[in-house]
């Protein structure tokens, strides 16, 4: 093959697998998968693939998409990358190139960049030297014998470029070693490739995407990625959004040079100096940074040139050379590092959850109103973000996992997250880029400090806490959520954190549904007569049993309560048995974990400061001639007007509430809910029976469990134990009296554990109604845009509580979606003033 490349494209260009290491025949076609330079002009990495296809004489095929297994993928990171991808799409169309897009979702999934580089006589690609891009790429050079080519299109001077190592150390140095380079390049217009060759119109392994045409708030829901982070409306992706940013800014900012001359005038609404906002857009590829330089050069706004040219591509190439450990500490020089180890043991002001810091709850206002600005809206002034990251060394029980919540709060929320610039920027709280202090602080050692309390005294904190919780969306609607089971808490918690009104009706006096406690308080005659003695409290966990984490939207809640205390792993041993009490097996594989001390824990750890109604039942539903919702409980009473309802309750009483008002109708009919029967007992003589639960699969049980043996809860010699009726034989018995099904139960448990004869302290039977749905919905939850209801719980997506999460956390998704992608984003407002 030709492979020539005029010089500022050759100077660009890496070889991952070069066409000797490939030792493969000629291919169908030159393939340029994009990923990380979403524009259509001034790309390098497309004109590389242009020149080849012309000089090979093969069709250029052009290749994008978006994968649900990146690293914190999300409906906000999803969202911003699809408006990116339709802009290009679409430009690229324009220059006569069609772009094939693949978005991997449910029944959309496959290896098929694998399979179209096994096709390809080479693979153009960006060098974005942060992962799982670097990890893809590697995997493809391991699993194709195809020639793989990466080409810087992020830096104005390209990585493969050589500095020095010693230059890279700081700074200052990287400045001066690259002064001349740079100054070579910022200036030179781009050379644009003509599109002189044929594009591929053959057969692929998936249907492509037009993008043009597409409701991204539903494909979207399809996507196996986060649905509690909201899209930022006003930071929609693309090439047109980026550049209207940028013109912004530098029509606003630079022509007359006030943010080089450290204007205090032009303060922006953090209070810090006026930043571009671009960084988003610079990450994506979706403006040039080629150009952005040349017009920044033109207006001589060195300042600006500084952050872009120094700061930003001294980062990259840092990733570049320790991709495989820019998130530890090992990537911090040696000074840093000592340091930071040398004080590891220092007394921390706390140690806070992930959830803590995720939600904003800290004690200092000024880093809760930081972490909010990234939770609800994706960004973080960069002088605030320096404070924000070294905060956190105060707040975790070691450096190392200050630097992981770091990297995850980042990365999970900021449109720029997982950027080379944000790499640096979190490693630079850490002591890279900087000098050691010369005064030493508890748990900081020689690592600069940033307190919290010094930055709040030049800011004015009123300002920008009016600036972080301007609303997510225009017209926030007034939200009722009926049912406070997991998944209406999930959903709550969700839109309460975007700043929604939402308010709970719950029929109970409690939280949880089928994540709930039943305590039992036995009074009894004391001594002196009018007087009376309370007999121990009883608690069992007479809905579910335990839960388990797969998800890993799930998992990370999991082990923030289990640094909370909130859950333990519940470690005691469980067999599998026949109804005569024959062991079949050890249930030893899987990891279990109930709430502490009991199992709502979970449920008001979720609810606290949510507006619930308990004791409140609705009725019914009635739509008003202004396209709201009343509500209204089963005395008549209206409940109040709201924008949207979400039901959180089984199938059949979700059916009842939202009837003839929805299509949606038609899908919750199809969900059938099986009952149980539950039987609570505390007795003595129980103590010799050799497991802590069972799984029993003939006979009336299913399932038995010795309450008492769970993490938090109390150890008596009057144990408790929950029993659980198989579904058939509570379908059989489903109207026995309680006194029946309680007898009937507690005397399969003595054949089932072969147990001595023991004294009854107290016992009771409890009907689960609608306890597990025989088959769940495919669908997370369900939502109906037109209507502004939505259905969720166990049924939807899952029968467990992972699966009741997940479902009120799509839920409250949905709705995010509405109002940021479907809604609003016609009417965005893109440039610096806001």
């Amino acid at each position: 093959m030709d492979l020539s490349l005029p010089p500022p494209l050759l100077e660009r260009l890496r070889w991952t697998v070069s066409p000797d290491e490939a030792n493969r025949g000629p291919g169908n076609f030159v393939l340029y998968w994009m990923h990380n330079a979403l524009r259509a002009h001034e790309n390098p990495a497309l004109d590389t693939a242009i020149c080849w296809a012309r000089q090979n004489g093969l069709p250029l095929l052009v290749y994008h998409a978006i994968s649900e297994e990146y690293p914190f993928a999300s409906d906000r990171i999803h969202c911003f990358m699809l408006q990116g991808h339709r802009d290009v799409q679409r430009k690229l169309a324009d220059r006569g190139i069609k772009a094939y897009f693949h978005l991997e979702r449910e029944g959309h999934r496959g290896p098929h960049l694998r399979d179209l580089t096994r096709q390809a006589a080479v693979l153009v690609t960006e060098l974005m030297p942060v992962q799982p891009l670097a990890g893809w790429i590697e995997r493809l050079a391991s699993r194709t014998k195809t020639p793989i080519a990466t080409s810087d299109a992020s830096c104005v001077l390209p990585i493969p470029v050589p500095v020095s190592e010693e230059a890279c150390a700081h700074v200052d140095q990287y400045r001066s070693a690259t002064k001349a380079l740079h100054s070579k390049r910022v200036d030179l217009p781009y050379d644009e490739q003509p599109v002189d060759c044929e594009i591929f119109s053959g057969e692929l392994p998936f249907v492509s995407m037009d993008l043009q045409d597409v409701s991204f708030a539903d494909v979207i829901s399809q996507c196996q990625v986060d649905h509690s982070i909201s899209p930022v409306v006003d930071s929609p992706g693309g090439s047109r959004a980026g550049y209207a940013r940028w013109n912004c800014f530098r029509d606003r900012f630079l022509e007359g040079g006030s943010v080089d001359n450290n204007d205090q005038d032009h303060q922006d609404d953090q209070n810090g100096w006026v930043e571009s906002r671009l960084s988003a857009y610079l990450h994506f590829g979706m403006v040039s940074p080629l150009r952005i330089a040349r017009e920044a050069s033109s207006l001589g706004a060195n300042r600006f040139l500084d952050r872009l040219l120094i700061f930003r591509e001294l980062s990259f190439r840092f990733c570049d050379a320790n991709i495989d450990q820019i998130e530890t500490l090992d990537s911090l020089p040696d000074w840093a590092l000592q340091s930071l180890l040398a004080h590891q043991a220092d007394a921390r002001e706390a140690d806070y959850s992930w959830e803590t810091l995720s939600r904003g709850q800290s004690k200092h206002p000024l880093w809760n109103a930081c972490q909010r600005s990234l939770l609800k809206h994706g960004e973080l002034h960069d002088d605030l973000r320096k404070t924000w990251g070294k905060a956190l060394l105060r707040w975790t029980s070691t450096a190392g996992r200050s630097m992981r919540v770091a990297m995850d709060l980042n990365h999970r929320y900021a449109l720029d997250g997982r950027d080379p610039c944000g790499y640096g920027g979190v490693l630079w709280c850490f002591g890279q880029f900087d000098q050691p202090s010369q005064s030493t602080q508890d748990y900081l050692g020689t690592v600069p400090a940033r307190p919290l309390d010094d930055h709040l005294n030049r800011i004015d904190l009123d300002r920008l806490n009016k600036h972080v919780d301007r609303p997510v969306a225009e017209d926030l609607p007034r939200v009722a959520v009926v049912g406070a089971g997991l998944a209406g808490l999930m959903a709550s918690r969700t839109l309460t954190d975007h700043g929604l009104d939402v308010t709970i009706f719950e029929k109970s006096g409690g939280v949880g549904g089928r994540m709930s406690t039943r305590r039992i308080n036995k009074d009894t005659a004391g001594e002196n007569a009018g007087e009376k003695a309370v007999l121990p409290q009883y608690q069992f966990d007479h809905g579910a049993q335990y839960f388990t984490a797969r998800d890993p939207r799930f998992c990370r809640y999991v082990q923030s309560w289990i640094h909370d205390g909130i859950v333990k792993p519940w470690t005691g041993r469980i067999v599998e048995l026949k109804s005569d009490g024959h062991v079949v097996a050890e249930k030893r594989s899987t990891l279990r974990y109930v709430g502490s001390p009991k199992m709502n824990t979970v449920a008001r750890h979720l609810a606290t400061d949510l507006n619930i109604q308990n004791h409140t039942r609705v009725e019914r539903l009635v739509r008003s001639d202004r396209d709201t919702w009343n509500l209204i409980d089963s005395s008549e009473n209206d409940l109040g007007e709201f924008d949207v309802v979400i039901a959180n309750c089984p199938a059949p009483q979700a059916l009842h509430l939202i009837g003839q008002h929805s299509s949606m109708s038609d899908q919750i009919r199809k969900v059938k809910m099986n009952s149980t029967w539950a039987v609570m007992l505390a007795a003595n003589g129980l103590s010799d029976i050799p497991y802590d639960a069972a799984f029993i699969n003939d006979g009336p049980l299913s399932w038995i469990a010795r309450n008492s043996s769970k993490p938090g809860r109390k150890h008596e010699a009057c144990q408790t134990w929950v029993l659980h009726a198989s579904q058939q034989w509570s379908r059989d018995h489903i109207n026995d009296s309680a006194d029946t099904v309680q007898s009937q139960l507690i005397d399969a448990f003595r054949q089932a554990t072969g147990c001595k004869p023991f004294q009854l302290d107290y016992a009771v039977a409890h009907r689960w109604l609608y306890a597990i749905p025989e088959k769940p919905l495919d669908q997370e939850c369900l939502w109906d845009p037109a209507m502004g209801i939505a259905a969720c719980g166990d049924w939807c997506g899952g029968p467990r509580i992972e699966g009741a999460f997940l479902s009120g956390m799509a839920a409250a998704g949905a709705l995010l979606r509405h109002l940021t992608v479907d809604r609003s984003f016609q009417n965005v407002r893109v440039g610096i003033d806001r």
